[in-house]
C-alpha cells in the first residue's frame, strides 16, 4: 500500500517506542503502510511540517495511550493528538478515523487524553502484544467494511468510555483470578470479534450472553452444587437459541468470584450481557435471583427473584431454568424457541451430579495429572448413579485423551477398552446424547485412526448440538485431519468464541495455522495457550516447531528447553536440536527420544527424520506409528516437516494405506 489516502498514522510517547514499533510491524507485514517517526522526536520545522501534513493526509489516526502519556503534560504527541482531533471534527461520523490502543491498564476516563478520543473504543494491546485481530481490524476500516470508530461491535478488550460505572451492588465476586483474566484478554486481544462470529463472512450474531456461576448465599459450601446446577441448565438452554453466542461453562466458570466490574467481565468474555444472580437457602424454603445485565453500562435490564419450596432439586432446577428462559427469550432473541435441558442425572442423585461437576474442571485442562484426577471424578460418579450417561460420556471422553496424549503399550490399550465401554454405556442409556455420539467419535478417530466414522458421529454430535463449543473443536480437529486445516481453523475460532480459556484448543489452533505457513498468528495463539496453561508441554513443543519454520534455532531450543520434563520434551529437544549448528547433539537427542519414547512416539520421531531429511528413516517410522496406531498419525496431511515429501511416491501409497485422503483429492473434494 503506498498511496497516502490509505496509510495509518501511528501516535505515541517516546517510552512507549518499543510497544509502538510491534504494533508497526504487525500493520507493515499486513500490507499496510504506517507513518510513525523512529528519531527520538528531534523536532525541527521541516520535520514538524511533515508531521502535519501526514496527519492532513492519512486515512486512520492511531494514538498510543498509557501511563507514560498519562504522566507527560507535555510532549509532542499532545500535539499530534490536537491535529487529529481537529481533524475528525471535519470527518463524517459514519467514517473511521481516530483509532486508539492502550498498551497497560490505563483507565478508559484518563483525564489526560481528549474527551474526542475517550469517545471512541479502546482496543487493548498489554504491551503492544498480539496484534493480529486488530490489525484485521485495521484492514477492514481502510477497506470500508467495518463499522464507524463510534460503534459498539468494536474489539474485546476494548470498553465503552464514557459509560457509568456497574452499581456497587453488582460488583461483588469476592476472589480475583488475574492470570486467567489476562489470559482471557490476551486471547480476546488476538482474535477480535468478527474473526469469533462464525463461518459467514461479515456475520454477527444477534447477541451475545455469558452466565456467572450463580453465588451460593447459603452459609453451607455443600449447597454449591445446587446453585452450580442451575447455572449450567441455563448455559445449555440458552446456547439452544440460533443466533445467540453463550460461553461455555469452563470459561464463565473460570471467572467465579472475580473482582472484576461487569464490564470488565463482559469485555474478557467478549458478551454484551451478562446473566448473574445468588441461590439462598432458608430450612425448606430456597430464593433465587437472576439479573440481566447490558454489558456496556452496567444497567439492569431485567431482574426477577423466585421463592419455591426446597424438595426434588433437580426439578426445581428445571422448572427455575424454564421460567428464566421464558423471560429471557424475549429480551435475547424475540421469536425463537427453546426448551431447556439438563445435563444432571435422571434418578436424581446429588452426590453423583456434585462429583461430575468437579471432573468438568479438571477435564478441561491439558496435564496429565488433570486427566486423570478427572478420570477418577467420573468414574465416582457413574459408581454413585449407574445410570448417568453424561458421567459415562465424560468418563469415556477423559479416559481416551489421556490414552491419546499420554500412554502407551498395555496402558494405552486398556484405557482405550475402558473408554470404549464407557462410550458404549452412554450410548445405551442415551442414544440421542450429543455427548455420547461425541465420545465415540474420538476412540473411533484417536484408538481407531477411523477417519471416515469418526467423521460421522461428529456430524451427529453437531446435529444434536449445532452450538456447542466442544464439538465444534472436535469436528475441526477431524477436517484437519482428512486435510482441511482452513476449515479447522474456521471452526476452532467459532469454538473458541464460546469458550475462550481453554489453553489445550489455542493450543491445536496454532498447530493448524503452522501447518499453514502463518506463522505469526500460531505464535500469537500458542502465546495464549501458554498463558492461560504454563505447565502444558505440549504448548512449549507447539512453540518450538514455530521457531524451526522461522528458521531461529537458538530459540527453538530455549523453547524446548522449557518444555516439563517427560516424552514431550525429548521431543521438543529432538527437533530443536536438528536445526542447530551441533551435529553430534542432534544425534544424541534422536537416540534418547528413541531409546526413551519409541512406544508413545513414534510419529514424532518419523518428524525428526523427516527434519532431516532421511526420507527412509522417516517412512519407516510412519509405518511404525501406523502399526502402533500412534494418534499423531492423524497430523500427517497438515504436518510442515511432510510437506517436502508431498510428491515422493511413498507419501501417496501410506495416505491410501492408512485412509487418508491426497492431499490433491483433498482440494478436489473441496472445491466440487
Amino acid at each position: 500500500m503506498t498511496e497516502s489516502g490509505r496509510a495509518v498514522f501511528l501516535s505515541y510517547a517516546s517510552q512507549d517506542a518499543e510497544p509502538a514499533q510491534r504494533i508497526a510491524a504487525a500493520l507493515r507485514a499486513a500490507g499496510i503502510e504506517v507513518w510513525f517517526d523512529q528519531s527520538e522526536l528531534r523536532g525541527g520545522d521541516a520535520w514538524d511540517q511533515m508531521i502535519r501534513k501526514q496527519i492532513r493526509a492519512c486515512a486512520l489516526f492511531i494514538p498510543v495511550i498509557s501511563r507514560h502519556t498519562h504522566e507527560r503534560r507535555e510532549g509532542y504527541f499532545r500535539l499530534e493528538w490536537k491535529l487529529a482531533v481537529d481533524r475528525s471534527n471535519l470527518i463524517s461520523a459514519t467514517r473511521p478515523f481516530l483509532v486508539p490502543v492502550v498498551i497497560d491498564d490505563t483507565r478508559e476516563d484518563d483525564e489526560e487524553v481528549p474527551e474526542k478520543i475517550r469517545e471512541v473504543h479502546w482496543t487493548r494491546l498489554p504491551a503492544g502484544e498480539d496484534p493480529a485481530a486488530f490489525v484485521e481490524r485495521i484492514q477492514r476500516l481502510l477497506s470500508g467494511d467495518a463499522a464507524p470508530s463510534s460503534d459498539r461491535a468494536g474489539i474485546p478488550g476494548s470498553a465503552i468510555p464514557g459509560a457509568a460505572a456497574a452499581p456497587p451492588g453488582l460488583v461483588r465476586r469476592r476472589v480475583g483470578y488475574g492470570a486467567i483474566a489476562a489470559a482471557a484478554l490476551l486471547a480476546l486481544g488476538y482474535f477480535g470479534l468478527e474473526r469469533l462470529q462464525g463461518s459467514r463472512p461479515g456475520a454477527q450474531e444477534a447477541t451475545s450472553i455469558a452466565v456467572l456461576p450463580l453465588i451460593n448465599e447459603s452459609g453451607d459450601p455443600g449447597q454449591s452444587y445446587f446453585s452450580d446446577g442451575l447455572s449450567e441448565n441455563l448455559i445449555t438452554a440458552l446456547s439452544q437459541l440460533p443466533g445467540l453466542k453463550v460461553i461455555a461453562r469452563n470459561s464463565s466458570f473460570q471467572l467465579r468470584d472475580t473482582k472484576d466490574d461487569i464490564r470488565t467481565v463482559g469485555s474478557r468474555l467478549g458478551v454484551v450481557r451478562l446473566l448473574e444472580g445468588s441461590v439462598q437457602r432458608a430450612g425448606d424454603k430456597v430464593r433465587i435471583r437472576a439479573e440481566l445485565i447490558d454489558v456496556a453500562d452496567g444497567s439492569t435490564i431485567w431482574s426477577e427473584r423466585y421463592d419455591r419450596d426446597y424438595r426434588d432439586l433437580f426439578r426445581l432446577q428445571d422448572d427455575i431454568t424454564s421460567e428464566v428462559i421464558r423471560a429471557l427469550r424475549v429480551k435475547l432473541v424475540p421469536g425463537e424457541s427453546l426448551s431447556a435441558q439438563s445435563d444432571h442425572p435422571t434418578s436424581g442423585n446429588l452426590d453423583a451430579y456434585n462429583v461430575w461437576l468437579q471432573g468438568n474442571f479438571y477435564s478441561a485442562r491439558d496435564t496429565e495429572a488433570d486427566l486423570r484426577h478427572a478420570i477418577d471424578l467420573f468414574r465416582k460418579a457413574t459408581q454413585l448413579d449407574p445410570h448417568y450417561a453424561v458421567a459415562w460420556s465424560s468418563l469415556s471422553i477423559a479416559t481416551t485423551a489421556l490414552a491419546a496424549e499420554f500412554l502407551g503399550g498395555a496402558a494405552l490399550r486398556q484405557a482405550y477398552a475402558d473408554g470404549r465401554g464407557a462410550a458404549d454405556k452412554a450410548l445405551a442409556l442415551a442414544p440421542d446424547s450429543a455427548r455420547a455420539h461425541l465420545a465415540r467419535g474420538l476412540l473411533l478417530t484417536r484408538a481407531d485412526l477411523d477417519w471416515k466414522g469418526a467423521a460421522a458421529e461428529f456430524n451427529r454430535a453437531a446435529e444434536l448440538t449445532p452450538n456447542d463449543a466442544e464439538v465444534k473443536f472436535w469436528l475441526g480437529l477431524q477436517l484437519a485431519t482428512v486435510g482441511q486445516p482452513e476449515r479447522a481453523v474456521e471452526l476452532t475460532r467459532q469454538a473458541l468464541a464460546r469458550d475462550p480459556l481453554r489453553a489445550y484448543w489455542f493450543n491445536w489452533l496454532a498447530r493448524y495455522l503452522a501447518g499453514l505457513n502463518r506463522t505469526d498468528e500460531a505464535e500469537a495463539a500458542v502465546r495464549t495457550a501458554i498463558e492461560l496453561q504454563p505447565d502444558a508441554p505440549r504448548s512449549h513443543a507447539t512453540r518450538v516447531v514455530i521457531a524451526i519454520l522461522r528458521g531461529d534455532a537458538q530459540a527453538a531450543l530455549e523453547f524446548a528447553q522449557q518444555v516439563s520434563q517427560g516424552s514431550w520434551q525429548d521431543v521438543a529437544l529432538a527437533l530443536a536440536h536438528q536445526v542447530g549448528p551441533d551435529r553430534t547433539a542432534a544425534d544424541a537427542a534422536l537416540k534418547t527420544l528413541i531409546d526413551r519414547d519409541s512406544d508413545v512416539s513414534s510419529y514424532q520421531i518419523a518428524q525428526v527424520y523427516a527434519l532431516r531429511n532421511e526420507a527412509d528413516n522417516a517412512f519407516a517410522w510412519l509405518d511404525r506409528a501406523w502399526s502402533k496406531r500412534d494418534v499423531g498419525v492423524g497430523f500427517l496431511l497438515y504436518d510442515p516437516f511432510f510437506v517436502r515429501y508431498r510428491k515422493d511416491r511413498r507419501f501417496a501409497e501410506y495416505c491410501r494405506k492408512v485412509g487418508l485422503p491426497l492431499p490433491g483429492e483433498v482440494v478436489a473434494r473441496k472445491s466440487s
